[in-house]
């Protein structure tokens, strides 16, 4: 089986069908729907597979329309909507059973020198060699992984706020959170793998900013959640097997729906990818 690692860099290498037609493999979870991040992470790689390696991707927009099934395989389908002197589109639709459960636009830029150059400074917070992990801290304190946990092994990932395990702690926290992440090994070169390793990642955390005033993370869950759209844009080269800040926020969230918005920077402080997403939130029935 490999390391967690090398199960992700599986997960990732599609099997090519046709020349814009790929398909993925979905592991067996005993969890009701796919993982999000996978299926995100799954199609930019079907798309970047039909783009030239000198046309990195500069960002993506995406919509879950169904839930998927663990266990059963995905078919990416690619439409090559434009290929032009500076700029590549590609549409993929994600289909499982005979049923679109992802649609994805993703657009790729050939570099080139801009003349405008800024960037927000980056947030002052604990150095990731100061904090837990987050796996060790739950398992320390559950005596047990809750069954999605599996999905965060390829991943060192670490709260650079103190994790709240009851109500009364949550009294004054905002609507923020962050974290600290890196795979759980190298990775390969490929700065596809990489773009695609960090979608992956980019949909398991960023939704506890809409829950972190209402609920402990990982506590007893109150409400239903399931991502319904996410966007990002790339704006540097990065390594996903390299330490990451990924600072999260909701400004509002109303009518059973949260929205989200992070930002990653590297060690140096440099601001490489922006994150928005939506997510759905219903009270449980108990």
């Amino acid at each position: 089986m490999g390391t967690p690692v090398d199960q992700l860099v599986d997960l990732l290498d599609l099997e090519r069908i046709e020349l814009n037609i790929f398909r993925g493999r979905s592991p067996e979870e005993a969890l009701q729907r796919t993982f999000g991040g996978q299926v995100a992470g799954q199609a930019l790689v079907a798309a970047g597979r039909t783009v030239d390696e000198d046309r990195p991707v500069h960002s993506l927009h995406a919509y879950f329309l169904r839930p998927g099934v663990p266990g059963v395989p995905i078919v990416y389908q690619v439409d090559r909507i434009r290929d032009g002197r500076s700029f590549t589109t590609r549409r993929v639709l994600g289909i499982q059973d005979g049923r679109s459960i992802f649609a994805l636009t993703a657009d790729f830029h050939k570099p080139e020198p801009g003349g405008i150059e800024h960037q927000f400074p980056v947030p002052e917070v604990p150095a990731p060699e100061t904090l837990p992990s987050a796996l060790d801290e739950v398992g320390a304190r559950l005596g047990e992984l809750p069954p999605f946990i599996s999905r965060r092994q390829p991943f060192d990932i670490r709260y650079v706020d103190r994790l709240k395990w009851t109500r009364e702690e949550l009294d004054g926290v905002e609507a923020r959170s962050g974290v600290w992440l890196r795979t759980n090994g190298a990775l390969p070169d490929d700065p596809l793998i990489h773009v695609c390793a960090l979608t992956y990642a980019s949909d398991m955390t960023l939704l506890d900013a809409v829950r972190a005033p209402v609920e402990p993370l990982w506590g007893e869950r109150n409400f239903d959640m399931a991502s319904l759209d996410h966007a990002m844009w790339f704006h540097r080269p990065f390594r996903a097997d390299e330490w990451l800040l990924y600072r999260q926020e909701s400004p509002i969230a109303h009518g059973a729906r949260g929205l989200a918005r992070g930002e990653i920077y590297d060690r140096e402080g440099r601001l490489v990818v922006s994150v928005m997403q939506e997510g759905l939130f219903r009270p449980l029935q108990r």
